[in-house]
């Protein structure tokens, strides 16, 4: 696991379209990956693996979402009740899935969401995914909620972006946005919607908690998991000590075995757009936003001076019963048409997601817990692999579909399907 399975600079195959690069993605030989991602086809596969390799308290934390998971299921349903209407006899020999982001040509239309502490499912995790990323010329996110430096991860990626949850009070905000500048981030992500803490009871049912409480249970699981026991959890201990909470502020959070570390995710319920605009005079670079779900929201932050915004759910992790982003698309990229791009999040496990989503209106997704799934089983090579699977699944798909560049897919390319079976434009 780790850096040793990177399949970077492995052999490819001349003869083979599916081994031929992807625009600056790398399709791997299945013959040339290490054996535990031979049979890994699609990025619910690595969700499986995993499953069977975390330990039950951790697969818990990152599959679960909040009360009864009713925003968690609603984020992948959604896609289900769109149709596509195809065209055929179209010349899609030159198709080309070039996405131009902020002035940036990235490689695929979807980059790595932020995963908090992703170092626990996966030895740091956060670097093996900020190296796929970068190998791979999509965006990564970095999670303010990492048990790793900042510093290290743009180290390793300088074209990461960084994600951040505001602290609650405003000289702790300009305090880490010094820092987050400092380490070289160019992209600030502000996530926005968490006033207060969500009910993870699906947490408390896994025996997952945070602070991180050590328990027989716990104890059961890593000796019947000693993959991740060894390969994960150990080496950390052994090569970096007790993974901390590295950059909720400017300063040095609290070990995830502390009583104390509630504190870094204190009272937010205070916080508003004044605070935003403070966080948009100070920052010069990028700024987008994540976690818009209303159309007045998107407006807001638009005339606020923000670059871009994500809707987002958070995953379904936050206000259970909250709405698919996908079903609130269509009108925000309507309220924001030509002005600032619209990317989202939630719910995208296939190529096939992706182009659905554009055709609703968004620039860009982004995708999270499957990556932390590869990276726990495969390290950097899985990640490599998970990108791999997706980025073919959007060109071949766009093929089908017969079109030559994203700019051509619209909603016309849509059909609504409905439960009854009886399908709407």
């Amino acid at each position: 696991m780790g850096n040793s399975d990177t399949h970077r600079g492995l052999e490819r195959s001349t003869t083979d379209l599916e081994a031929t690069p992807v625009q600056g993605i790398v399709r791997t030989p299945p013959a040339a990956l290490p054996r535990r991602l031979r049979r890994i086809l699609s990025l619910d596969d690595f969700e499986t693996a995993a499953r069977r390799h975390l330990p039950r308290p951790l697969f818990g934390y990152v599959s679960g979402a909040a009360e009864t998971n009713a925003s968690l299921r609603d984020n992948r349903s959604a896609f289900s009740e769109f149709g596509f209407v195809p065209r055929v006899l179209v010349d899609v020999s030159k198709r080309t899935q070039k996405v131009e982001l902020f002035g940036r040509t990235y490689a695929a239309p979807f980059g790595i969401a932020p995963m908090g502490i992703s170092a626990l499912s996966a030895y740091r995790g956060d670097l093996v995914l900020a190296r796929a990323a970068g190998q791979a010329n999509i965006p990564m996110v970095m999670s303010g909620s990492s048990l790793i430096r900042l510093e290290e991860v743009a180290k390793a990626n300088p074209a990461a972006w960084f994600q951040a949850y505001l602290p609650g009070e405003p000289d702790r905000i300009l305090a880490l946005l010094d820092r987050v500048e400092r380490a070289g981030f160019e992209t600030l992500v502000l996530t926005v919607d968490t006033a207060v803490l969500a009910n993870r009871e699906n947490n408390v049912r896994s025996g997952f908690s945070t602070p991180l409480r050590p328990s027989l249970r716990l104890a059961w699981d890593g000796m019947i998991r000693p993959n991740w026991t060894l390969n994960t959890f150990l080496r950390t201990l052994l090569k970096h000590g007790m993974p901390h909470f590295e950059n909720s502020y400017a300063t040095r959070g609290a070990p995830i075995l502390a009583r104390s570390v509630m504190r870094d995710f204190g009272a937010k319920d205070h916080l508003n757009w004044v605070h935003l605009e403070l966080i948009r005079k100070r920052w010069k670079g990028r700024l987008v936003v994540k976690g818009i779900m209303a159309r007045e929201d998107a407006c807001i932050a638009r005339d606020s001076g923000v670059d871009g915004v994500v809707i987002s759910n958070h995953g379904g992790r936050q206000l259970d019963g909250t709405v698919s982003p996908l079903r609130v698309l269509p009108s925000i990229a309507e309220a924001l048409e030509g002005s600032i791009p619209v990317m989202m999040d939630g719910g995208i496990r296939r190529g096939s997601d992706i182009l659905k989503a554009i055709a609703l209106g968004a620039r860009f997704v982004f995708v999270g817990r499957p990556f932390v799934y590869a990276a726990a089983i495969g390290g950097e090579a899985g990640v490599s692999h998970a990108i791999d699977i997706l980025s073919t699944e959007t060109k071949r798909n766009m093929g089908l579909l017969g079109i030559t560049d994203l700019s051509e897919l619209k909603s016309d390319r849509l059909m609504c399907v409905p439960a009854d079976g009886r399908p709407r434009p």
